[in-house]
This record gives C-alpha cells, structure tokens and sequence, in this order.
C-alpha cells in the first residue's frame, strides 16, 4: 500500500484546480502549472482537500505510481503559492558571476567566461559568492541547479567549484612528504 499516496492535499484558498479527463492545471499567485495525469488516477477536489486514489489497488504499476503522482501534485500547490529556492556556491579565488541580458555570465577559472542561457520561467540571482535559482517548478529548478554546478564540480582536494549551499564535500589527504628517517 502507498502511504504517501493515500495522504490528503490541502490546497489553500489562493489556489484554484481545474481536472479535466486527462490534466491537472493549478493556478495561484505566482503562476499556472500542469501535468497530465495517467488514465488510471482518480483525483477529486472537496473543500479544500485534494484526494488522489487509484482504479486498482492490486495492480503494481499503478501503485508504483500513486505516491508520485500525490507528490507531483502537491509540488505543484507549493510552486505555485510559495515557490522553490536552489542556493549555489562558488569556492575559489576569482570565481564570479553575474546575469546580464538574461544570460548567467560564470568566470570559474577557465580561460574563458562561461555564459549560460536562462530559461524564461526561472530567475536567477547572484550574491557575492551566491547563485539563487528560484521558480515554480520544482523540477525545473532542480534541473538548471545541477546544470551550472556541472560546470565546475567540487573537488576533493581543496573543495574549490560550485557547489550547494549545505553540500558536504569529502576531501582527500594530499600528497604526503617521506621522513627522512626511514
């Protein structure tokens, strides 16, 4: 049985739900998202409660995907009243960035500035050593987090790159000088 599956939504007062045979579209104060729904899913709105159940208990896929599906939904109500935050940061003498005509312009060491496209439904902004990506879609934010770390993972040694605020990042020991003695 799916636990989180069978846990009840509540959906604030600001947001509004439309079904329809095969999407869910959530409306509130910061935007509109949607996902489409597969066939078997039940979803029904009471009050100001979100019911998800499924046609077949017995069926694994459908349970397989129940729990996701409850918590795909419920992302979307938190997207769409409060929003999702991502917070970057660079480690490393002369690492900087800056948004310029909506491109982040990132300067991590190489021989040349990296310039990054961004999506037009994310915003992004930098802080000293900072980089915040906030947006309605959890998902989407996830996505270009990890992409602009890629550009310059953390490394072991030092733990110079980008990295997320909190992340822990396990050094190694360096080389080790001989003793003389031996």
């Amino acid at each position: 049985m799916s636990r989180i599956g069978r846990q009840i939504i509540s959906v604030p007062e600001t947001v509004e739900i439309k079904i329809e045979k095969e999407e869910i579209s959530v409306k509130g104060k910061n935007g509109e998202l949607k996902q489409v729904l597969p066939d078997f899913l039940r979803v029904v709105v009471k009050d100001d409660k979100l019911i998800v159940g499924i046609k077949n208990i017995k069926d694994k896929k459908q349970k397989s995907l129940w729990g996701t599906m409850n918590r795909l939904i419920f992302n979307m109500i938190k997207g769409v009243t409060d929003g999702f935050e991502k917070r970057l940061e660079m480690v490393g003498v002369g690492y900087r960035a800056e948004v310029k005509g909506g491109k982040l312009i990132l300067r991590l060491g190489f021989s040349h500035p990296i310039e990054y496209i961004i999506s037009p439904d994310i915003e992004i902004t930098v802080e000293k050593n900072l980089i915040i990506i906030t947006g309605i879609n959890k998902q989407k934010v996830g996505d270009e987090a990890a992409k602009i770390r890629r550009f310059r993972k953390p490394e072991p040694y030092k733990g110079k790159g980008v990295k997320y605020v909190g992340e822990v990042i396990r050094r190694k020991a360096g080389k080790k000088a001989v003793s003389a003695g031996n």
